[in-house]
This record gives structure tokens, sequence and C-alpha cells, in this order.
């Protein structure tokens, strides 16, 4: 509303005229500022130039001459006041020296009292936590009893809700450690599972290792066998042809009529040795 008046010609000099406590309390009921706090409030305020203290609270032409005032601004609905008076500002309106302004919602000394009546418990309550005694808020010892109570019961609600929300944080954070684990531990088992079929698989180093282990083994215990001979007493060679592979994938050859021949051979000399006598012998 400040900011409207100062705004709505160019150049102006803005005058805000303050009512003291006396006729304010008087005239409006009581305030929740003093007069003195409303004049220094006023007087910082950036669009102020200004504060005329004592102001009537009927604007009267004698005080627009005084204070070389050329216009008046206020809202435009009608502002009452005791003793029958409809409109306070009606003579100045007739004159044509009022300015309308647009009052902003939700500002003005009603509304602020309204809210602290409305909060009235939470405000006790705030004042008594910061140090202000009982009898300075004008509380009773039964009030203050109740609020005391009360501001106990909203302190432990408080603490069993962080106490919840604590326990509710710790349990996803342990969830998410579990998965993490869990997820660490599949990866681990499998790179272990993957060493151990390296190294003992069908495939693996073992394995392959026993194998060429077995096979140096037989091929040194088990060397291929060279060609026999006929005993000399009988008087013919003998040749025997027999390989022995590891594989057994070679066969042995046998010549059948070799066989018979050396049989025969063997069937004469034993012969002959039996027609020898002991008397012959020497």
């Amino acid at each position: 509303m400040l900011e409207q008046a100062k705004n709505i010609f160019p150049n102006v000099y803005l005058m805000v005229g303050v009512c003291n406590d006396k006729l304010t309390h008087y005239m409006k009921g009581q305030t929740v500022m003093n007069e003195w706090e409303r004049y220094e409030g006023l007087r910082n305020c950036r669009y102020v130039d200004e504060v005329v203290e004592d102001a009537p609270w009927i604007v009267t032409p004698d005080f627009l001459e005084i204070h070389k005032i050329d216009f008046v601004a206020h809202d435009d609905i009608p502002y009452g006041a005791k003793g029958g008076i409809d409109d306070v500002y009606k003579d100045i309106k007739a004159a044509g020296k009022f300015v309308a302004t647009q009052r902003t919602e939700g500002v003005s000394t009603s509304d602020i009292i309204a809210r602290l009546v409305k909060n009235y418990d939470q405000y006790v309550r705030r004042n008594l936590s910061r140090g202000y005694t009982a009898k300075e808020l004008n509380v009773s010892f039964f009030n203050k009893t109740k609020i005391n109570m009360q501001e106990k019961f909203d302190r432990t609600k408080k603490k069993m809700k962080d106490v919840k929300t604590l326990s509710k944080d710790l349990m996803n954070k342990g969830r998410d450690k579990s998965f993490e684990i869990i997820n660490r531990w599949d990866e681990r088992s499998r790179e272990i599972i993957g060493s151990f079929l390296d190294l003992f698989g069908r495939e693996g180093a073992i394995n392959r290792a026993l194998i060429d282990g077995r096979t140096i083994i037989q091929r040194a215990i088990s060397p291929p066998r060279s060609p026999t001979h006929a005993s000399a007493a009988y008087g013919s060679d003998y040749d025997d042809d027999e390989e022995d592979d590891d594989d057994e994938d070679n066969d042995i050859d046998d010549n059948d009529d070799d066989d018979d021949d050396y049989v025969n051979q063997a069937h004469g000399r034993r012969r002959q040795a039996n027609d020898y006598s002991d008397e012959d012998l020497p």
C-alpha cells in the first residue's frame, strides 16, 4: 500500500501519519505494537519520506494545510469511527484530494491478531522454551502445566518418528549392503569355479600333465623288443618277428610254412639223440 502511494504520481514525497497509543486504543482497541515501534517501523520503510507522529484519527483541512499535504491516500472502503461517523475520509473525497489504493490481502492488524489467537498455544510454548516466564506471558499455572505436558509429548513423538526414520534408513542401507555382498560373492564364486575347472577339469592342466606323464612312463618301461635267435645247439636259425605296440594297432605275423619246417627238424634231432646209447658217450 505504501509502495502504491509512493508511485501513484511522479516525484511523490510520502508522509505517513501515525496515531498515538491513547487515541488508537480508544478508537480501535489494543495494539500489538506500541506507538514508538510503529513510528520506527515506518521510518525504516524505503517508500516513506517522513513520519507524522500523533496524527489525528480524522484528517481535517487544517491538518492538510499545516503539513502542506496535496492528497490523502487510502483504500476506497468507507472507514467508520465512533460517534456515528460512516467514513472519516468523506470530506477529503468531496474536496477531490483523495487517492484510492488497493488493500494488500492478508496484511492488516486484524489478520495478524487473528493468527496470534489461532496459534496461541504454539506461541506460548515457543516463548516459554526461550526463557520467558509464565507470569511474563500472563499464563496461569494450569495452562503452563498443560503446555509443558504437551511439549514433552510432542518431543517424545518427534524422537519416535526420528528413530523410525533412522531405523528405516538403516534397514535400507543394510539391504543394499547385503545385495552388494551377495553380488560380490556370486562373482567371486564364478571366478573360483572357473579356476578350479581350468586346473582340475577334463581339459585342465593337471589332467593334461597326468596324461603326458603316463605316456612317457609307458614308453620308458615298455620299449619295442629286438629280434631273438634260436639256440645254436640245434644248428638252425630261428627268427621270431614279434613287435609289442602300446597302442595295439600292429598285428603279429607268423609264417605257417616256417613253423612246420621248424617242428620237423626238432623231431629229427630228438630221434637222433635217442639213438645214442650210454656206451657211446665218452
